[in-house]
Protein backbone atom coordinates (compact mmCIF):
# COMPACT_ATOMS: atom_id res chain seq x y z
CA UNK A 1 0.00 0.00 0.00
CA UNK A 2 1.21 3.34 -1.15
CA UNK A 3 0.89 6.46 1.78
CA UNK A 4 2.02 9.49 2.27
CA UNK A 5 4.07 11.13 4.98
CA UNK A 6 4.78 14.83 6.39
CA UNK A 7 7.87 15.68 7.99
CA UNK A 8 7.05 18.59 10.04
CA UNK A 9 10.32 20.18 11.34
CA UNK A 10 9.57 22.68 14.71
CA UNK A 11 12.77 22.72 16.55
CA UNK A 12 14.14 26.37 15.94
CA UNK A 13 14.89 28.75 18.62
CA UNK A 14 13.62 31.93 17.53
CA UNK A 15 16.55 34.04 18.10
CA UNK A 16 14.45 36.52 15.80
CA UNK A 17 11.41 36.80 17.85
CA UNK A 18 13.14 38.04 20.60
CA UNK A 19 11.45 36.05 22.79
CA UNK A 20 11.95 33.25 25.71
CA UNK A 21 9.30 31.09 23.95
CA UNK A 22 10.54 29.05 21.38
CA UNK A 23 8.74 29.92 17.78
CA UNK A 24 6.95 26.72 17.39
CA UNK A 25 4.35 27.41 20.57
CA UNK A 26 4.17 31.03 20.38
CA UNK A 27 0.53 31.93 20.36
CA UNK A 28 -1.03 32.63 17.45
CA UNK A 29 -4.87 33.28 17.44
CA UNK A 30 -4.60 32.25 21.01
CA UNK A 31 -3.08 28.94 19.89
CA UNK A 32 0.03 27.65 19.50
CA UNK A 33 1.67 28.22 15.72
CA UNK A 34 2.40 24.38 15.66
CA UNK A 35 -1.26 23.47 16.65
CA UNK A 36 -1.95 25.48 13.36
CA UNK A 37 0.33 23.75 11.28
CA UNK A 38 -0.61 20.49 12.46
CA UNK A 39 -4.22 20.86 11.83
CA UNK A 40 -3.56 21.50 8.28
CA UNK A 41 -1.69 18.16 8.07
CA UNK A 42 -4.48 16.11 10.27
CA UNK A 43 -7.61 17.09 8.22
CA UNK A 44 -6.30 16.38 4.54
CA UNK A 45 -6.95 12.82 3.75
CA UNK A 46 -4.41 12.34 1.14
CA UNK A 47 -1.75 12.85 4.34
CA UNK A 48 -1.63 9.35 6.18
CA UNK A 49 1.36 10.09 9.06
CA UNK A 50 2.95 13.25 10.58
CA UNK A 51 6.62 12.92 11.43
CA UNK A 52 7.09 15.81 13.95
CA UNK A 53 11.12 17.22 14.69
CA UNK A 54 11.66 19.33 17.78
CA UNK A 55 14.00 20.04 20.05
CA UNK A 56 15.19 17.13 22.27
CA UNK A 57 14.14 19.08 25.44
CA UNK A 58 10.76 19.75 23.80
CA UNK A 59 9.55 16.23 22.61
CA UNK A 60 7.67 15.51 26.39
CA UNK A 61 6.35 18.96 26.60
CA UNK A 62 5.31 18.34 22.96
CA UNK A 63 3.27 15.10 23.42
CA UNK A 64 1.44 16.12 26.27
CA UNK A 65 0.70 19.76 25.82
CA UNK A 66 0.02 19.71 21.95
CA UNK A 67 -0.77 16.37 20.63
CA UNK A 68 -2.41 14.98 23.44
CA UNK A 69 -4.76 17.71 23.92
CA UNK A 70 -5.40 18.88 20.45
CA UNK A 71 -6.01 15.16 19.81
CA UNK A 72 -3.41 14.78 16.84
CA UNK A 73 -3.88 11.35 15.90
CA UNK A 74 -1.48 10.99 12.64
CA UNK A 75 1.60 11.91 14.66
CA UNK A 76 3.53 8.76 14.46
CA UNK A 77 6.47 10.10 15.37
CA UNK A 78 8.62 12.90 17.78
CA UNK A 79 12.05 13.10 16.63
CA UNK A 80 14.80 15.20 18.04
CA UNK A 81 15.78 17.92 15.77
CA UNK A 82 19.44 18.55 15.14
CA UNK A 83 22.26 21.38 14.64
CA UNK A 84 21.00 22.61 11.37
CA UNK A 85 17.36 21.97 9.49
CA UNK A 86 18.71 19.28 7.03
CA UNK A 87 20.67 17.56 10.34
CA UNK A 88 16.59 17.76 11.96
CA UNK A 89 14.95 15.82 8.34
CA UNK A 90 17.61 13.65 8.01
CA UNK A 91 16.91 12.69 11.89
CA UNK A 92 13.57 12.08 10.81
CA UNK A 93 14.10 10.01 7.56
CA UNK A 94 14.87 6.32 9.51
CA UNK A 95 10.89 7.10 10.65
CA UNK A 96 9.43 6.77 7.07
CA UNK A 97 8.28 2.71 6.71
CA UNK A 98 8.02 0.91 3.52
CA UNK A 99 4.11 2.08 2.63
CA UNK A 100 5.63 5.58 2.32
CA UNK A 101 5.91 6.42 -1.44
CA UNK A 102 6.00 10.20 -1.18
CA UNK A 103 7.10 12.45 1.58
CA UNK A 104 6.03 16.34 2.29
CA UNK A 105 7.77 18.50 4.04
CA UNK A 106 6.61 21.78 5.71
CA UNK A 107 8.05 24.12 7.88
CA UNK A 108 6.28 23.93 11.47
CA UNK A 109 6.15 27.85 11.65
CA UNK A 110 4.49 28.48 8.24
CA UNK A 111 0.72 27.60 9.77
CA UNK A 112 -1.07 29.27 7.02
CA UNK A 113 -0.67 27.45 4.27
CA UNK A 114 -4.40 25.87 2.70
CA UNK A 115 -4.88 22.20 1.16
CA UNK A 116 -5.06 22.82 -2.20
CA UNK A 117 -1.51 23.60 -2.09
CA UNK A 118 -0.89 20.70 -0.53
CA UNK A 119 -2.65 18.91 -2.48
CA UNK A 120 -1.27 20.62 -6.22
CA UNK A 121 2.32 19.75 -4.67
CA UNK A 122 1.86 16.31 -4.30
CA UNK A 123 -0.01 15.83 -7.42
CA UNK A 124 3.41 17.62 -9.61
CA UNK A 125 5.81 15.08 -7.31
CA UNK A 126 3.89 12.27 -8.26
CA UNK A 127 3.73 13.42 -11.86
CA UNK A 128 7.75 14.64 -11.70
CA UNK A 129 9.64 12.85 -8.36
CA UNK A 130 9.81 16.68 -6.96
CA UNK A 131 8.02 19.49 -6.09
CA UNK A 132 8.19 22.40 -4.61
CA UNK A 133 5.94 25.78 -3.76
CA UNK A 134 7.13 29.28 -4.62
CA UNK A 135 5.68 32.73 -5.63
CA UNK A 136 7.07 35.37 -7.81
CA UNK A 137 9.61 37.99 -6.97
CA UNK A 138 8.07 41.07 -6.31
CA UNK A 139 11.06 43.25 -5.61
CA UNK A 140 14.17 44.25 -7.54
CA UNK A 141 17.09 41.99 -7.01
CA UNK A 142 20.53 43.40 -7.49
CA UNK A 143 23.97 41.29 -6.92
CA UNK A 144 26.69 43.07 -4.64
CA UNK A 145 30.47 43.02 -3.92
CA UNK A 146 32.16 43.01 -0.49
CA UNK A 147 32.03 46.94 -0.22
CA UNK A 148 28.42 46.77 -0.90
CA UNK A 149 28.31 48.08 -3.92
CA UNK A 150 26.03 47.38 -6.66
CA UNK A 151 27.02 44.56 -9.41
CA UNK A 152 24.67 43.75 -11.35
CA UNK A 153 20.68 43.73 -11.59
CA UNK A 154 19.39 40.43 -12.06
CA UNK A 155 15.75 39.93 -14.26
CA UNK A 156 13.33 39.02 -11.24
CA UNK A 157 11.08 37.33 -14.06
CA UNK A 158 12.56 34.39 -13.77
CA UNK A 159 13.57 34.91 -9.94
CA UNK A 160 10.89 32.69 -7.41
CA UNK A 161 10.91 32.71 -3.88
CA UNK A 162 10.76 28.84 -2.44
CA UNK A 163 8.26 27.82 0.36
CA UNK A 164 7.28 24.62 1.43
CA UNK A 165 5.12 22.46 1.26
CA UNK A 166 7.83 20.59 -0.67
CA UNK A 167 7.02 16.86 -1.70
CA UNK A 168 9.61 14.38 -3.18
CA UNK A 169 9.12 10.49 -4.01
CA UNK A 170 10.77 8.50 -1.08
CA UNK A 171 13.46 6.97 -3.30
CA UNK A 172 14.36 10.77 -4.62
CA UNK A 173 14.76 12.22 -1.18
CA UNK A 174 16.54 9.00 0.70
CA UNK A 175 18.96 9.03 -2.48
CA UNK A 176 19.62 12.93 -2.30
CA UNK A 177 20.40 12.69 1.45
CA UNK A 178 22.78 10.21 1.19
CA UNK A 179 24.32 11.81 -1.41
CA UNK A 180 24.70 15.47 0.28
CA UNK A 181 26.07 13.64 3.07
CA UNK A 182 28.54 11.47 1.44
CA UNK A 183 29.98 14.92 0.55
CA UNK A 184 29.13 17.23 3.04
CA UNK A 185 26.81 19.80 1.33
CA UNK A 186 24.19 21.39 3.19
CA UNK A 187 21.74 23.09 1.34
CA UNK A 188 19.41 25.71 1.98
CA UNK A 189 16.02 23.59 1.20
CA UNK A 190 15.45 20.16 0.68
CA UNK A 191 15.15 20.88 -2.91
CA UNK A 192 18.26 21.90 -3.40
CA UNK A 193 20.04 18.27 -2.90
CA UNK A 194 18.12 16.87 -5.31
CA UNK A 195 18.65 19.67 -7.88
CA UNK A 196 22.30 18.92 -7.09
CA UNK A 197 21.94 15.35 -8.33
CA UNK A 198 20.46 16.79 -11.57
CA UNK A 199 17.34 15.96 -10.99
CA UNK A 200 14.01 17.74 -12.09
CA UNK A 201 11.90 20.06 -9.34
CA UNK A 202 8.72 21.42 -10.58
CA UNK A 203 7.68 24.58 -9.13
CA UNK A 204 4.06 25.04 -7.88
CA UNK A 205 2.35 28.44 -7.69
CA UNK A 206 2.46 29.08 -4.34
CA UNK A 207 0.41 32.02 -1.52
CA UNK A 208 2.06 34.91 -0.33
CA UNK A 209 -0.32 34.45 2.41
CA UNK A 210 2.14 31.11 3.13
CA UNK A 211 4.58 33.04 5.18
CA UNK A 212 6.96 31.53 7.32
CA UNK A 213 6.94 33.34 11.19
CA UNK A 214 10.25 34.44 11.51
CA UNK A 215 9.96 37.86 13.21
CA UNK A 216 7.70 39.35 15.49
CA UNK A 217 6.31 41.71 12.22
CA UNK A 218 5.52 37.80 10.79
CA UNK A 219 3.53 36.87 13.70
CA UNK A 220 1.75 40.04 13.47
CA UNK A 221 1.06 39.61 9.42
CA UNK A 222 -0.16 36.81 10.70
CA UNK A 223 -2.68 37.22 13.04
CA UNK A 224 -3.68 39.48 10.76
CA UNK A 225 -4.39 37.02 7.87
CA UNK A 226 -5.95 34.67 10.37
CA UNK A 227 -8.34 37.48 11.17
CA UNK A 228 -9.17 38.38 7.42
CA UNK A 229 -9.83 34.38 7.16
CA UNK A 230 -12.49 34.03 9.75
CA UNK A 231 -13.89 37.27 8.63
CA UNK A 232 -13.81 37.30 5.54
CA UNK A 233 -14.99 40.57 3.27
CA UNK A 234 -18.66 40.49 2.11
CA UNK A 235 -19.43 41.59 -1.33
CA UNK A 236 -22.21 43.65 -2.75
Amino acid sequence: MSTIAAIIPASGTGVRMEQKTAKPYLLLDSIPILVHTLRVFEALPLIDAIILVVRDNDRIYVRNDIILPFAFTKVTDIVSGGEMRQDSIRNALPSLTSDHSLVVIHDGVRPLVKHHLLEQVIEAAKNTGAAVVGVPVKDTCKTIDTDFFVRQTINRHSLYQIQTPQAFKKEILLAAYQEADKNGFYGTDDASLVERMGLPVRVVAGSYENIKITTPDDLLQAEIIVGRRKSPRICP
